[in-house]
């Protein structure tokens, strides 16, 4: 007689309905696992622990494992899901390929149970395992249901654009309530939130709203299902409608960031134009496609009086748009005296600022003019009202003098700390602004007093020395003398003539 094959004997049992006693042992009967469309399903069958200690050797030889589901107009029907053969084989049928599997390494150690991923909605119903390991077989049965938690609009969801998240599952009983939480924490019905049947509105998410979403389902028979989506709105970094400050003349960078990278989301399209209206004009700029970026800043060389104002960055990204508008807010000093500045004038700085806020506040510092790293100090002029930091947009110098020449700082301070400053150059007609610091100035005078009298004395005793070198000798004759030799009968001679004479 032909030995028949135990996949094909345990199917024969399936379908007839029956199980031989004492031939199959049945271990996780009427489970019930839930999972999210989309997400991963695991339906347990698997060995209890006094079995699996018993048949340790047994399984890691001829082992098998046959996974089907029961249909959804006919329960009667079975379809093959999964199949792993004694040989390792393995069967599965096309609709689930490639989204069922078991592990090898969970076959030895008596876990059967089968994984699906990524789960979906048509995949609701009864599922049923055979196991023939050895002599033995094990039956599992499990029922899947599926939670769906949809969308609307699909992604990208980009902030101000109303959503609808909706949650449903496959629970044949009549829904009682619907509860939804955020990042924990549960979502108040307010003007911001609306709910109706499972549903829930957000009428003008915003990046804030992004994260953890988990509806809870309450059914009158007292059944609890849950589900989790994670949402990702598409948005800007920083706060809403920022201000950048800068000083007139100086560069600026207007941020324009978004809050993640469309590239994550499949989305290849990405287009950033700016746009700023001023003087009855618009002006505009475009920035080239940029799929690896999420920075699209607009960068202004010198800024003026004309560039002050409001701003727009519109991103295009795939068939939608998000824009956001900022102010660039010039900082300038103006100065009461136009033109050169003589000393002992009495002087008023006034800082300005356009599109201010109204939380803005200034104050007034002296740069040193000798650092060259510009390290604050603070403005101790004794021609000032007081010696503390000044506050207020002007700066008051009664009297200018030469320790008031240098760079003034103005910074505008705002809740959040600095947000600008502006420098103003002040020069004094006739000072020598490239010297010293002022404390050290009759020092440094008197260094070059001394300096120029010892030079000078030095150039006296060369020039006298040279001069004293050069005078004629006292006798000059004398210098004439030349040694002559005189021979000895002469000499002799000479002498006899002399004593003659004498007598």
């Amino acid at each position: 007689m032909r030995p028949v094959s135990p996949v094909l004997f345990l199917t024969l049992l399936a379908v007839n309905g029956n199980i031989l006693p004492g031939a199959a042992e049945v271990e996780n009967r009427g489970q019930k696992v839930w999972a999210r469309e989309g997400s991963s399903a695991l339906l347990p069958c698997y060995l209890s622990p006094r079995k699996h200690g018993k048949s340790r050797k047994h399984l890691s030889g001829r082992t098998s494992v046959l996974w089907k589901r029961h249909g959804a107009s006919a329960p009667q029907e079975l379809h093959v899901v999964l199949e792993v053969e004694y040989t390792g084989l393995r069967k599965t049928a096309l609709p689930m390929r490639p989204r069922v599997s078991v592990l090898d390494s969970a076959l030895r150690n008596g876990n059967f149970s089968l994984c699906i991923n990524p789960v979906r909605s048509d995949d609701v119903g009864l599922y049923e395992a055979q196991v023939a390991y050895n002599t033995e077989i094990l039956s599992c049965q499990v029922e899947l249901g599926v939670v769906t938690v949809t969308l609307s609009p699909p992604l990208p969801v980009v902030e101000n654009e109303p959503l609808l998240l909706s949650c449903n599952s496959s629970h044949q009983a009549s829904l009682v309530e619907t509860c939804w939480f955020h990042n924990g924490r549960p979502v108040l019905i307010s003007g911001a939130f609306c709910s109706s049947h499972g549903a829930l509105y957000i009428l003008r998410p915003t990046v804030s709203d992004s994260g953890s979403w988990h509806c809870q389902l309450r059914y009158a028979d007292n059944e609890i299902i849950s589900a989790t989506y994670n949402l990702q709105i598409l948005g800007f970094d920083g706060p809403t409608n920022p201000v950048v400050y800068a000083a007139a003349g100086s560069a600026a960078d207007l941020p324009c960031t978004l809050n993640y990278l469309p590239s994550a989301s499949g989305i290849r399209v990405v287009k950033a134009h700016w746009s700023h209206f001023a003087g009855g004009h618009l002006q505009n700029w475009s920035i080239l496609q940029n799929q690896s970026s999420r920075n699209f800043p607009l960068h202004l060389p010198v800024v003026g009086l004309g560039d002050a104002g409001r701003y727009c960055c519109a991103v295009t990204v795939g068939n939608k748009m998000l824009s956001r508008d900022m102010t660039l807010a010039v900082i300038t000093v103006t100065p009461r005296i136009q033109g050169p500045v003589s000393e002992g004038s009495h002087l008023l700085l006034t800082c300005s600022l356009t599109n201010p806020q109204g939380h803005e506040y200034f104050q007034w510092k002296h740069l040193s003019s000798a650092s060259a790293e510009k390290k604050l100090t603070v403005a101790t002029s004794h021609n000032l009202k007081d010696s503390r930091v000044r506050t207020g947009p002007t700066l008051e110098i009664p009297q200018v003098s030469q320790k008031d020449v240098g760079i003034w700082e103005c910074s505008v301070y705002g809740p959040e700390g600095r947000l600008g400053a502006v420098e103003y150059g002040l020069q004094i007609t006739g000072a020598q602004v490239s010297g010293p610091p002022t404390i050290f100035s009759g020092q440094v005078t008197f260094g070059l007093m001394l300096t120029l009298f010892f030079l000078l004395m030095v150039c006296i005793l060369a020039l006298g020395l040279q001069k004293r070198a050069r005078l004629p000798a006292s006798f000059p004759a004398l210098e004439r003398i030349v040694a002559v030799t005189v021979p000895k009968e002469m000499e002799e001679s000479q002498k006899e003539t002399i004593q003659q004479t004498e007598c």
